[in-house]
């Protein structure tokens, strides 16, 4: 479906993830452990951004944000916007189905603790850079938390200090695009209330102002 420059579900680059994901797949040989791929649909206008595979959700199941705390809110936002034809994914035979929309993260494996190192990062980002090569004109990529959003710049060799990470924030990327910014959908952000439903739907109404602009 993706070309290696964008997904290789058989890289091995990060010695430390590599190592990890064996290890995870021999006390739960029923789960992927392997790079979880992108998301959706692959002529998308919306592509969003997360951190990297969550243990028992994409590291599991091979779908970004499925059966994991952090895409309960993701999900419903995207059935609510139009995004999804389904509330939740659960599952690869869900039958769930994005459109106009695709889900990737800037590290594609599971790391340690959920926090990959400074190098796992940039060595994952030739893979993001090749998928936002593919985004046509007028696309917003939406950036869930610090992270992805410093992965976004760094795919489009920009300097950290171009754009400062803020909640709903929106800021001008090459080729017309738009970066939106949105704390993470983490079980942590959502439980502090740091990021609510409203504030996430407010977040959705922004990129749908963009996205109708165009």
């Amino acid at each position: 479906m993706y070309s290696k420059e964008i997904f290789d579900q058989d890289c091995r680059q990060c010695k430390r993830l590599d190592d990890f994901l064996c290890e995870v797949k021999r006390k739960h040989p029923d789960y992927h452990a392997r790079p979880v791929a992108p998301f959706g649909d692959n002529n998308a206008r919306l592509l969003i951004v997360g951190l990297a595979p969550g243990m028992h959700g994409a590291n599991a199941t091979g779908r970004p944000f499925t059966k994991d705390y952090a895409g309960l809110l993701l999900y419903e936002a995207l059935y609510e916007f139009g995004y999804s034809n389904q509330i939740k994914s659960e599952s690869l035979a869900d039958g769930l189905e994005l459109k106009m929309c695709r889900i990737t993260n800037a590290v594609k494996c599971l790391p340690p603790q959920n926090k990959p190192t400074g190098t796992e990062i940039n060595q994952c980002n030739q893979f993001l850079a090749a998928e936002l090569k593919t985004l046509p004109e007028h696309a917003v990529i939406l950036a869930l938390g610090t992270v992805a959003h410093r992965a976004v710049l760094r795919a489009y060799d920009l300097k950290l200090i171009s754009a400062v990470f803020a909640h709903n924030a929106q800021h001008p990327l090459p080729g017309e695009i738009t970066l939106v910014d949105s704390y993470h959908t983490s079980r942590y952000n959502v439980q502090t209330k740091r990021l609510t439903k409203e504030m996430f739907a407010e977040v959705f109404r922004s990129i749908g102002r963009l996205l109708d602009k165009s």
